[in-house]
């Protein structure tokens, strides 16, 4: 393909044309890209790593999916515990629609000839998983759809051979680098830079589609992997993109203490207890009906509060105890084989034989790109004209707004988002366990039918042209590093955007905490502008790598605490502990403002001014969950 290096001239320079470009080579990235390469269009996939060790291979514990496998259960549970478990932030049109999806697409996998672990029937095995419940919050339902517990390695392997049989073109170790947009607003493709050369390259697309994964590393510990730098976040927020709910970042409840690595849910699916320095099974206090399996804002508020009434485990009593020794080691060893290994690799622990120490971890962020179901990216049309008011009448359950006729959802032509990089919104302020698997394989379908459409009924053979300017932007900023002789470290940088992040956007937040988060990440800006690049060579040049990183991971930084110290209330995984109380929500967790706080946040990186729009309240074709106290 063709390529220059930065210092070449950009004015007249080759460039490829597909009828689609996805950036990201994850579960959601590739089942877009088999849905297009179906369909016989020319797909390019840009991805920063192979494509089975992009981070959806973290994925253990299963796919949600209403099969009724092993317990009665419908769509209709799913779909409840999913607005519930959103506390109510989630949009139930979308919720809907991906939990009525859900079978069908776990079905499609399995054609696939995904290796879902299997019943004496031969049926797919399916385990319990945190907040899952039948009968509306009455008990506890297997609905994770499980290959062990490394399913999200057994997906991606699916869906790339799946891609390598249909001829999806892929571009390993090519990072994306700027969004192109022109004057109409229209994003027209990528810019990027191949890891392997140095050099950079235009992208050019009748639809682009953004599947970049979440960025966990903008927290200081985390279970993401080092990729997960909010790329897609970054591109998106330097194009006048505006990022959704970004103050709602999931803490995992069981992240190995002193390491950060994951071990899943399926474990309290199984059956692990979570226990004190007593020995207590204390969940059994806070979640009297669901226990280990409640949603997980719930069961890491709760682990983080035994900590601070001094019941943590250890010499400083500063972790929680997962015990899975009463499961036996054969069940350990069909079930959990990988938590058996992590358990021996990072915590020198035999999981068979004694509890192994775990923290509440970063995991996952529930925002992002807004989009709607189809994975088309969503704007508000027009200005803020009056500050945005949200209303729910408990009484009524009218939930009103003061928006009139304004269009929140006006999609950006040839631009669209899906998995961890978007916000539909289907995990609103809290995700299910589970849930991530299925939103990368529905919203991936979605998009690649809606994009199926868009191309050939409104581009044929056309393409519009590139903006004079497509180039400034990338080349300018590759230019900087390789043109500077001092300044700072990037890694440095980076580390200190983690630190402020990490202290003070943690689990339990306080207003004075978050002001002060978002004062030192402005602050910093001098610092995040000034990378110096030590090392100016081309081949494989990872410190040029990170250099780009650092204004991502600052995007994504801003838009977390700016978001956060603006929201005054508790929610799902944001709990600022001076809204302890509230008369929507008296019980723990506390203080839920439906009466002002129940609205989307959106964040603009251009002044980091803030605008709100409204939950989608309405379902597709049910009767709408009407906010309660979330009780388990």
């Amino acid at each position: 393909m063709g390529a220059i290096t930065p210092k070449e001239d950009y004015t007249n320079i080759p460039h490829e044309t597909f009828d689609a470009v996805i950036v990201g080579g994850g579960g959601s990235g590739m089942r877009a890209s088999y849905q297009l390469a179906q369909a016989g269009l020319k797909v390019a996939v840009l991805t920063k790593v192979f494509p089975t060790r992009s981070h959806t291979v973290a994925a253990q514990g299963g796919i949600g999916a209403s099969l009724g496998n092993m317990q009665e259960d419908n769509w209709h549970y799913h779909f409840y515990d999913t607005v519930k478990g959103s506390d109510w932030l989630g949009d139930q049109d979308a919720i809907e629609f991906m939990t009525r999806e859900a079978p069908q697409v776990v079905y499609e996998l399995e054609h696939l000839g995904m290796p879902f672990d299997r019943n004496a029937d031969g049926t797919i095995y399916q385990r319990p998983f945190g907040g899952h419940s039948a009968n509306y919050g009455e008990k506890a339902v297997p609905r994770a759809c499980a290959a062990a517990d490394r399913t999200g390695h057994a997906l991606l392997h699916t869906l790339y051979q799946s891609n390598v049989k249909m001829g999806t073109q892929f571009f390993v170790e090519w990072i994306a680098l700027d969004l192109i947009r022109n004057e109409a607003g229209d994003v027209l493709g990528v810019t990027a830079i191949d890891q392997e050369t140095g050099k950079i390259a235009v992208f050019q697309a009748k639809a682009t589609l953004f599947a970049t994964g979440g960025a966990g590393r903008v927290y200081r510990a985390s279970t993401n992997a080092y990729i997960n730098t909010g790329d897609g976040l970054g591109m998106a927020a330097r194009a006048g993109i505006p990022l959704q709910d970004m103050e709602f970042w999931q803490f995992h409840p069981t992240g190995v203490a002193g390491a950060g690595v994951l071990l899943t849910e399926g474990c309290r699916g199984e059956g692990a207890i979570l226990r004190n320095d007593a020995g207590e099974p204390f969940m059994e206090r806070y979640a009297p009906t669901l226990k280990d399996l409640a949603p997980r804002d719930f069961v890491s508020r709760s682990m983080d509060q035994e900590i601070k009434e001094g019941r943590g485990c250890g010499p400083k009593k500063d972790y929680i105890l997962l015990d899975m020794t009463h499961l036996g080691a054969e069940t350990i060893m069909k079930r959990l084989p990988s938590v058996f290994e992590i358990g021996k690799k990072f915590a020198n622990v035999d999981i068979t034989k004694e509890p192994i120490p775990v923290v509440p971890t970063i995991h996952y962020q529930m925002g992002g790109i807004p989009t709607n179901i189809h994975g088309q990216v969503v704007l508000p049309e027009g200005s803020e004209t009056e500050a945005f008011t949200a209303h729910y009448d408990k009484d009524s359950d009218i939930y009103s707004t003061n928006a009139g006729d304004r269009n929140f959802t006006k999609p950006v032509k040839g631009f669209y988002a899906i998995g961890e990089c978007s916000c539909v919104s289907v995990h609103g302020a809290n995700r299910l366990g589970t849930n991530s698997l299925l939103d990368l394989v529905v919203f991936g379908k979605a998009a690649g039918e809606h994009i199926i459409d868009y191309v050939t009924k409104h581009h044929g053979d056309q393409y519009q042209p590139l903006p004079t300017t497509v180039l400034e932007q990338t080349v300018a900023r590759i230019r900087k590093l390789d043109d500077s002789t001092t300044g700072e470290n990037a890694q440095e940088v980076a580390d200190a955007i983690r630190d402020i992040v990490q202290d003070h956007a943690g689990v339990f937040r306080t207003t004075a905490l978050l002001e002060e988060g978002v004062k030192q990440i402005l602050a910093i800006e001098p610092r995040v502008r000034n990378i110096h690049l030590k090392d100016k060579s081309k081949v494989f040049n990872t410190a040029r790598v990170e250099a780009l990183e650092v204004e991502n991971l600052y995007e994504v930084a801003k838009a977390t605490l700016i978001s956060a110290a603006a929201r005054k209330e508790c929610r799902g995984a944001h709990t600022v502990v001076d809204f302890e109380e509230s008369p929507d929500h008296p019980a723990y967790p506390y203080g839920r403002r439906d009466d002002e706080w129940m609205k989307h946040t959106l964040w603009y990186s251009s002044d980091n001014r803030l605008e709100y729009k409204p939950v989608r309240y309405k379902p597709l074709s049910v009767a709408a969950i009407p906010p309660k106290p979330r009780t388990f």
